[in-house]
């Protein structure tokens, strides 16, 4: 098999891991599929081959000026804050390029230089959680979907912040070698194989959600540390002394969302991190997080998540069992 060119722009301002962290998983997954034929050539390419700073001050020394590149496998497309003012050579090169690669990726805030360049045109979208409302008044002909780490939509991928994109290329080297390749990568950088594509993103629903008001702060660290309590509105309210009707009112305008939308979420993202950080089997992490029974707790995955909490363990730690 012929190597891929998996070319990645890079630009001034980007986001060095945006870029690091792909480059590291395509050019592992080259050499442990066949050492002497490597599957992957990793390219870096700026507007016209000179080196770029990142936004935290790391110099790229590109290989090679973006109109010099050959043939392209797979594009990925970094973000960071340079894709506010992008340089209008390197959207022009996107909008003329990016159909010749097999497939398109960006990472993080990435997806704006594919919005700028009509790539997203009409496709299904993320990013990071905290630009998802930007992206999406930006360019209302994309469907941009806040909740998970990566979206595909036909040849064309985008994922959330940074380390999603680690993710997003192990998906793609699972794509292309198969699955024990992309374990041994995974392996290797000390990551889990990867995360499934529509798991939410870390703290979309709870990070930046906290009350204003002392007594709903308390009471959501409470909610945290007591999941297999009564949670109900009634209780809740009882809690901060304030009437069932009063308490989800006010609950729900500091919050931005309802109570019981917020203990659903509240539960989830702790079963989802107990099946990835513990040995704590479905049942007894059911109990924990206040489903009640298994059976409850895998109608939640499923209907959030689209996969059975034993599916998502083995999915995001393929080595429990």
């Amino acid at each position: 098999m012929a190597s891929r060119t998996m070319l990645i722009p890079v630009f001034d301002r980007l986001q060095s891991l945006d870029v690091t962290g792909p480059l590291e998983v395509f050019d592992r997954a080259a050499r442990i599929a066949d050492p002497a034929r490597p599957a992957y050539t990793v390219v870096t390419a700026s507007v016209h081959g000179g080196p770029v700073r990142t936004s935290s001050g790391l110099d790229i020394v590109p290989a090679a000026a973006l109109d010099r590149v050959g043939d392209i496998d797979t594009l990925v497309v970094p973000g960071g804050p340079g894709t506010r003012e992008p340089h209008p050579d390197l959207v022009e090169w996107l909008r003329r390029s990016a159909p010749r690669a097999r497939r398109v990726a960006a990472v993080c805030t990435g997806a704006f230089l594919l919005a700028r360049s009509g790539l997203l045109a009409g496709r299904r979208a993320t990013t990071h959680w905290s630009h998802c409302d930007s992206l999406a008044r930006d360019f209302p002909d994309i469907t941009v979907d806040p909740d998970p780490i990566f979206v595909r939509d036909g040849n064309i991928a985008t994922s959330a912040g940074v380390t999603a994109g680690i993710d997003l290329a192990l998906a793609l080297v699972e794509e292309d070698l198969g699955r024990d390749t992309a374990l041994t990568v995974a392996r290797h950088l000390v990551v889990y194989l990867r995360r499934p594509g529509n798991q939410a993103q870390f703290s979309t629903h709870l990070a930046a959600q906290t009350a204003a008001r002392e007594p709903l702060r308390d009471l959501q660290h409470w909610i945290a540390g007591n999941l297999d309590a009564d949670l109900s509105v009634e209780a809740l309210a009882a809690r901060v002394q304030l009437s069932p009707r009063q308490f989800a009112r006010v609950f729900t305008a500091e919050i931005g969302i309802t109570p019981g939308r917020y203990v659903d979420r509240t539960r989830l993202e702790t079963a989802r991190r107990l099946l990835e950080d513990t040995d704590d089997g479905v049942e007894r992490t059911a109990r924990t997080c206040g489903y009640g029974t298994p059976e409850a707790m895998r109608r939640a995955f499923v209907r959030a998540l689209g996969v059975s909490p034993a599916d998502y363990r083995h999915r995001f730690r393929p080595t429990a069992h």
